[in-house]
């Protein structure tokens, strides 16, 4: 018999479920109930366990109750069941299944639609010949299909950037090369290649570049805009309570995720409580199809590989950008010698949490 010390582990994966309003659920701590996810009111009783309770907030609330039983999250799953043994697996489909999926060919504007809303894009496939001082291209938006987050792709070859603004959504920025300042409300800071920023909702920012190579950012907001609204001067406004907006990458910061890891950037720890940044490595390897409660947009940053879906697949590599709507299933492979990628999830705050 197992441990009294230990709880059993019921299923790798968490449980989904959509909740009553006002109701209490009583989220099996133990592993032993016979009701999963919930207690049976017995099976508990001398493990030293008790169940934990947790009342929906609203009507059709979804959520995903911790089947593993480790979770440092109770009664939700913080992504501790992928790495238990057989917690991350491989894609269970058979080659002859995945080689029956359609490829998907990018169009005129560098998008590749696996489905009506999900879809690889080419952010600098339609970059203008030549090429404009200061440039910006819608990639992730209301308009393509997202319903979150919107994401643009910017880039700047010398001098500084339009004064920006996402109005009343946080502005998360993913320096994808060159160096140079970003201004905040009058507040400069230096950025790099593969730094984070994060811009506080009401707040406006602009971008200088300071060196021969172009400066490229990504710039997501939360919740969703349709455009960056131009603004003619700087407004002063700068969030004090939150000072340090730059987050770089620090190797000793990482988190496991079965054969992968992944750093968080821009998170909680800036302020940014319903929306996170991280980057991520992918060693060669072909991941399960699972789904997620929150919408992503991943970009490669270095490797290729294949994004598949259950009706469709295509080719992704260096540049390109992945944009997965909500509870989509999924599955990226990497090929070769593995893949750099950064993520925006929104609403989330832990890319390890999937079912």
């Amino acid at each position: 018999m197992t441990s009294p010390a230990k709880p059993v582990v019921t299923q790798t994966k968490p449980f989904y479920r959509e909740l009553k309003a006002g109701r209490t659920y009583m989220w099996c701590q133990c592993g032993r109930s016979v009701r999963q996810p919930f207690c049976d009111g017995r099976s508990h009783i001398g493990t030293g366990f008790e169940p934990v309770a947790y009342t929906a907030r609203a009507d059709g609330e979804e959520v995903l109750f911790c089947g593993c039983k480790q979770t440092g999250t109770p009664p939700f799953c913080d992504g501790a069941h992928n790495n238990l043994p057989g917690g991350y697996k491989a894609d269970a489909r058979s080659e002859a299944e995945r080689e029956a999926l359609a490829w998907a060919k990018p169009d005129e504007a560098g998008f590749s639609r696996l489905d009506d809303r999900c879809y690889v894009v080419s952010p600098a496939a339609t970059r203008p010949a030549p090429a404009p001082r200061f440039w910006c291209r819608t990639i992730v938006s209301p308009a393509l299909g997202a319903v979150h987050q919107s994401q643009f792709y910017l880039e700047l070859e010398s001098g500084s950037s339009p004064v920006l603004s996402a109005g009343a959504a946080d502005a998360i920025l993913w320096i994808g090369a060159g160096a140079g300042t970003v201004t905040i409300g009058g507040r400069d800071f230096s950025i790099g290649a593969e730094d984070g920023v994060h811009v506080r909702a009401g707040e406006a920012f602009r971008l200088a570049c300071n060196g021969p190579e172009r400066l490229i950012a990504f710039v997501s907001t939360c919740p969703a805009v349709e455009a960056l609204e131009e603004l003619g001067a700087m407004p002063e406004t700068f969030d004090e309570r939150f000072s340090e907006r730059i987050c770089g990458v620090d190797p000793s910061a990482r988190s496991a995720m079965g054969p992968r890891y992944f750093q968080m950037l821009v998170d909680k720890k800036v302020g940014s409580t319903t929306a996170a940044q991280f980057i991520g490595h992918i060693p060669a390897s072909r991941g399960e199809m699972h789904r997620h409660l929150y919408e992503e947009a991943l970009i490669i940053m270095a490797g290729t590989g294949v994004i598949w879906n259950e009706r469709s697949r295509a080719k992704v590599g260096v540049g390109d950008v992945i944009f997965f709507p909500r509870k989509h299933a999924h599955s990226l492979e990497s090929i070769g010698g593995g893949m750099d990628v950064v993520g925006l999830i929104h609403p989330g705050d832990n890319p390890g949490i999937n079912y």
